[in-house]
């Protein structure tokens, strides 16, 4: 690894410890930024925005003119897939923690439920946000990236120290 002055320092390997889904949730609530990835013209795309957590479900302010806002949900169906990250890494240390939610996205249409989010949701670029999507997640993984190795569980427990990947330093 290369420090700012580009002088080569080796960093000893990493290791991915799986969160929990009550821990990855906690987490999550922890930054109001984050990426949500969705289908656009059939293709992935992705854009960051703002989030807040009610419950498990996490609630992206939107802002009118942009891609996400022309995003609409059938109203027969349980709404749009996607999937929402966020982490907080430490380049230069390599720990950290990365957080994704995969479910389905519906617009926020109460008008009670929308001046409550407003008035959570901090938008990074100007003006409010013009309108709000809530993600239910079915899906919610993530994990911790640190310098120690994993616990070993005691017998009988779920997980073993195997699970955890040891991700090698980079050169």
């Amino acid at each position: 690894m290369n420090d700012h002055a580009g002088v080569r320092r080796e960093v000893a390997p990493r290791y991915l410890t799986p969160l929990s889904r009550t821990e990855a949730l906690r987490l999550l609530g922890t930054v109001p930024l984050g990426r949500i990835v969705f289908t656009h013209r059939a293709l992935p795309a992705v854009r960051p925005v703002n989030h807040c957590l009610d419950g498990d479900d996490v609630v992206v302010g939107i802002h009118d003119g942009t891609t996400l806002a022309s995003l609409t949900a059938p109203a027969d169906g349980p709404g749009l897939v996607v999937a929402y990250e966020a982490d907080v890494i430490d380049a230069d240390a390599r720990t950290g923690w990365s957080v994704v939610v995969t479910g389905y996205a519906r617009p926020v249409t109460d008008p009670d439920q929308l001046a409550r989010y407003s008035s959570v949701l901090r938008p990074w670029v100007a003006g409010a946000a013009d309108r709000v999507l809530r993600v239910r997640p079915d899906l919610v993984t993530g994990f911790r990236l640190t310098g120690d190795p994993p616990a070993v569980p005691a017998p009988g427990t779920a997980g073993t120290a195997a699970e955890a990947a040891v991700v090698p330093p980079s050169g």
